[in-house]
């Protein structure tokens, strides 16, 4: 694995200043990218949020409903 960063490195020495920036940025976001992954854990803040169509619609109308309003 050494030997493939050292190849990263080099190959990113030997380009010009505006290439090394950009190709650091490309790292940055794809580092954002991997933290971002597997992080974040579902929560039910939502839970109870359209409780208040309870009498009008059915849990499977509800669904479908939600559906239509994210389309």
């Amino acid at each position: 694995m050494s030997s493939a960063i050292d190849s990263v490195v080099a190959k990113i020495r030997n380009m010009p200043p505006d290439l090394q920036k950009e190709v650091i940025g490309y790292i940055n976001n794809l580092e954002q990218r991997s933290n971002k992954t597997g992080t974040q854990k579902f929560t039910f803040e939502w839970e109870g949020s359209l409780a208040h169509l309870k009498d009008k619609y059915t849990s499977v109308q509800l669904q479908h409903k939600v559906l239509d309003w994210w389309n």
